[in-house]
């Protein structure tokens, strides 16, 4: 196998972004990804000063989400979240492009608007991620904002919110991959259920992944690489099935 279970656990941003996810699930799910060492966690904007505190001294970084699910926010409003993610702790923004402002061709307020969240993330050393939404985008507004994404230095272009009709194909991924610079990364967010879904993405060049199912994921990965299963539900207070 051409891949470690640190390769893979550092793909995943574990999801934790379901608005019915209790206060103890969110800490759980919190726990989980810190006991797998996934790349990050991306959790509600409200729980992300938690969230920090629980990742601390871990390789696990705490995110959240700007202008999430639908885009429609004002600029100032997700400036105004990304100061506000910043402080709580974030170290990775993903925010969601304004959906209605692409498919209207107003570039120039699409570039200000990814701009904001960009220059507030960058100035404090930190990340950011930019949600498409390729449902509801045809191919030339995937590929013009990939072009802008790369000017600004996004970090990551990232498919979908998972939220919407659609998640990630292969098809998106590989426009986004063949029209992005190198310095910037690829997202799939949205069907990526299986380590085989996982490792399908990883040969289009993706190195993130959003996912909820981490640890079905990652108790497939140790078990093919002949690893012991992690089993840290008891001390680490993680739900049953979780």
């Amino acid at each position: 196998m051409d891949y470690s279970y640190g390769d893979i656990a550092k793909m995943i941003d574990h999801s934790l972004l379901n608005p019915t996810l209790t206060t103890a699930e969110l800490e759980a799910g919190c726990r989980l990804a810190r006991a797998f060492d996934v790349a990050s966690v991306c959790i509600m904007p409200y729980a992300l000063a938690r969230c920090a505190e629980i990742l601390a001294g871990s390789t696990v970084q705490p995110s959240t989400t700007i202008g999430f699910p639908h885009g429609g926010h004002t600029t100032a409003i997700k400036r105004a979240e990304a100061e506000r993610a910043v402080a709580d702790g974030g170290q990775e923004l993903d925010m969601v492009v304004n959906i209605s402002k692409v498919l209207s061709g107003d570039w120039d307020y699409v570039r200000d608007d990814i701009q904001a969240v960009i220059e507030v993330a960058h100035a404090s050393g930190r990340k950011v991620k930019v949600i498409f939404e390729n449902c509801y985008l045809p191919d030339d507004r995937k590929i013009r904002l990939c072009e802008l994404c790369g000017e600004l230095g996004a970090d990551w272009v990232k498919t979908s919110t998972g939220y919407g009709s659609g998640g990630a194909t292969h098809d998106d991924l590989r426009l986004m991959r063949a029209h992005c610079p190198s310095h910037v990364q690829v997202k799939a967010a949205g069907g990526v259920r299986d380590l085989d879904g996982l490792l399908a993405v990883r040969e289009l060049g993706v190195t993130r992944v959003g996912a909820s199912r981490t640890k079905d994921i990652l108790d497939e990965c140790r078990i093919r690489l002949g690893l012991e299963p992690i089993r840290a539900e008891h001390s680490l207070g993680i739900p049953a099935g979780y």
